[in-house]
Parts: C-alpha cells; structure tokens; sequence
C-alpha cells in the first residue's frame, strides 16, 4: 500500500519537531588530554580544545617540572595514570624524543592518539606504532598540517585526476627562522631541518607520487663545529619516471609567505604560495 504524499506544510512541520528535539538532545562531547606540554604547538592546541564544544578538556600531563612550571595558569595537572583513566583521546604535545613513547602508552591503554609530528625518528618505528594502533583499534592521528589544507588537498586531487598530465617534478620548500635557543632541540636528530620541518612536504610528496624507489638526502651544517644541527637540507626522492626536490632551513627571516609546494606536469602545473594561507595557481 502506497503512503500517502506529504503535504508541505506538514513535513515542515515534521522537520521542525524533529530539528527541535535533537537541538535538545545534549552532545556528548569527547574527553582528551594532553599527555606533554613542551611541544611548540601546544598552546595553539590547548586553546582550540578549551574552546571546542567536540571536547572535554579532562586535564595536563608532563612529567618535567620547568615545563611544568611554564605551563597554563588555569591547567588541571593530572598523573599519568589519572590522565589514561580519564581521556578517551591523547593528545601528544611532549618533546620530539618522546613522541613513541607516548603514543604507545596510550593506544596500549586503548586511547585514541593524536600525536604531534614527527612520529618516531625511525621507519620500522612508526610501523610499529601503527601495528600496534590496527591491533587495539584505536585512530592514529599525525600532526601533518598539510593534510588538511585545501589548496594541496586540490593541487594532489589535480594530479591523480590527470588535469596536470604526466607528473615529471614536485618541489617543495619550507623555512624558517629558528631562535638559537632551540638549536638543540632540533639538533638530537640526525635529519635536522628536514626531519623536523621538511617531514610535512615529504607526506605531500608521498601522497601525490607514492613511495620512492630512492631518497638521496644532503644534509648541510652551517654552524659546525659550534652546534651539529643539520640546518640546511634538501632531499632528492626518485619516483621513476618523476622527481621531488623538498628543501628545509631554519635560516630565512619571513620564510612564511616563500614557503611553496608545486606539482609539474606535461600538459600543466599546480603551485601552492604561500601554504597558510593557502593560494593556489593551476
């Protein structure tokens, strides 16, 4: 039997009850916490989460005191333990050197984790931490800005849909004019800037050409002998039958609006500058 048609009126009057019930209805809202706090981009964080109507924001945790110290006026400091009890999603915002340490902590609590890049310094590393995150069905999240940002969102979606042609070249640049103070922070790992920086060009690059046959990296050290930071690098990624040349120095004052990811192809070209805001030349 067929129901009869609606009028207009009532299924107005149907979609308001129903639009004014679920307005009604409270949103839960997800619990998270921060599990480290000396990360750069933490405050930005912080505050994003504090205003949010997706999240709870259940408390801080880090374990060094002068970070500590450093930390919100209004923080709620939690243990580790009373952070994993409590959060539904970690957010790792510790130093770089103790990103995997985190992040395991808390998918093997059963958190989701959202973890500030770079994610562990080594490659069998990172597989790890993702076996481990299928294996307790968590999400994995990375802090890679780029990927989320609508003007390389479409210069890949440009790509992979042929627009471009034949993709023969991708390059990519990110500086940045880095305080001396923080030199060493970035030193502790052998790729420098490009580990510390360029890993968000290469995660664009992976996602427009795949993984590459062969990586050569140059990695400069201005400075040396007075501090061993790599702090002017470039890395070539062969992806036969293309290239991508990524570059990455804490060296260039007002380095935002010359930051750039550009795709070449035989019948065009798609070029991102600057990255933030993003503007986009097809």
């Amino acid at each position: 039997m067929k129901a009869a048609p609606l009028s207009r009126r009532t299924f107005l009057a149907t979609a308001a009850v129903a639009a004014a019930a679920l307005a009604a209805e409270p949103r839960r809202r997800l619990r998270a916490g921060f599990l480290g706090t000396g990360y750069s981009h933490f405050r930005d964080k912080h505050a994003l989460l504090g205003d949010s109507p997706d999240f709870e924001l259940v408390g801080l945790c880090e374990e060094d005191a002068a970070i500590r110290a450093q930390g919100p006026a209004e923080a709620r400091w939690l243990t580790q333990e009373e952070l994993l009890a409590k959060a539904e999603v970690i957010i790792v915002e510790s130093a770089v050197r103790d990103h995997a340490r985190h992040a395991r902590l808390a998918l093997e609590a059963g958190r989701h984790v959202h973890l500030e890049k770079t994610p562990p310094p080594t490659l069998p590393g990172f597989r790890g931490l993702g076996a481990l995150a299928r294996r307790k069905d968590r999400l994995l999240q990375i802090g890679y800005m780029w990927r989320y940002n609508p003007g390389i969102q479409l210069a890949i979606e440009a790509a992979a849909k042929g627009w471009l042609g034949e993709v023969f070249l991708v390059r990519a640049t990110m500086n940045t004019l880095l305080d001396d103070a923080r030199r060493p922070e970035w030193a502790e790992f052998p790729g420098g800037a490009m580990f510390e920086q360029g890993c968000h060009l290469v995660d664009a690059v992976v996602r427009t050409l795949g993984a590459p046959a062969r990586v050569t990296p140059f990695l400069q050290r201005r400075r040396a002998p007075a501090d061993t930071l790599a702090d002017n690098t470039v890395a070539v990624l062969e992806h036969p039958p293309a290239l991508a040349i990524v570059t990455s120095a804490p060296l260039q004052p007002n380095a935002g609006p010359q930051r750039f990811f550009e795709i070449l192809g035989t019948q065009g070209s798609a070029r991102v500058q600057p990255l933030e805001p993003p503007a986009l030349l097809l």
